[in-house]
């Protein structure tokens, strides 16, 4: 069974993209505050959590890669198209840039060929963001990715849930996870997904796309890891 690893990069959209009725409504509780102090401080509280929504957000990179080969491919948002491929010992990475159209487009035709995914809280976030996004966008996704039932893997291993066996235990980040594996951290290089929003704003968009290729290379350590040690256990 071809399985492949992904993972996205997403970026809020700023308070000026939207109109005045859309501005109300997101900002509504911030604005019960009695203390014009703690109403600014919850509007920007609500700026920040921008890029968690599909409706307020944009994809800006996604990375896949493939469990067999060890080969990836990025696909990121840019000012100009472009095609790199870059070598890391056996294993080869390809870096495509474009809009988010040419992006999710891109992700829908490199996904389809596989029969299993592999994410890292992707049910919860990843999948419907996805989704979401190319619908607004007029794209028709080729794979329904939130099929089937969270307790299912049939086509779709969500690590944040079998590592937390659906909830039994605390939930940690992909960093915790991976040094607690002994497996290297993708955050230990100077970028982590707060600084998305920053780095895609300067325009340091080759940086996000390495940043996202480190998340699924490692998310696709700790899956080997998964399923040599719990997964399948009678």
């Amino acid at each position: 069974m071809a399985a492949v690893v992904f993972d996205i990069e997403t970026s809020g959209f700023t308070p000026e993209t939207f109109d005045k009725a859309q501005i109300d409504y997101l900002m509504k509780e911030a604005e019960k505050e009695e203390d014009e102090a703690k109403r600014e401080q919850k509007r920007n509280d609500v700026v920040k959590q921008f890029n968690l929504w599909p409706l307020t957000a944009q994809v800006v990179a996604i990375a896949l890669l493939n469990v067999e080969s060890g080969n990836g491919i990025s696909l990121y948002c840019a000012d100009s198209e472009t095609e790199v491929e870059k070598k890391e010992g056996d294993n080869t990475f390809l870096y495509i840039s474009g809009d988010e159209g040419k992006v999710l487009g891109k992700f829908w035709e490199y996904v389809v060929k596989f029969d299993e995914f592999v994410t890292f809280n992707g049910r919860s976030f990843d999948c419907p963001f996805i989704m979401l996004r190319s619908a607004i966008l007029g794209i028709k996704p080729t794979r329904d990715l939130m099929a089937g039932t969270r307790y299912s893997m049939k086509s779709h291993v969500d690590l944040l849930e079998e590592l937390t066996y659906h909830g039994v235990t605390r939930k940690f980040n992909l960093d915790f996870y991976c040094k607690s594996f002994g497996i290297p951290s993708p955050k230990s290089h100077g970028i982590t997904g707060y600084d998305i929003n920053d780095y895609y704003r300067a325009g340091r968009y080759g940086e996000i796309a390495e940043y996202c290729m480190g998340d699924v290379i490692a998310t696709a350590q700790l899956y080997r890891k998964w399923k040599e040690l719990l997964h399948g256990i009678r």
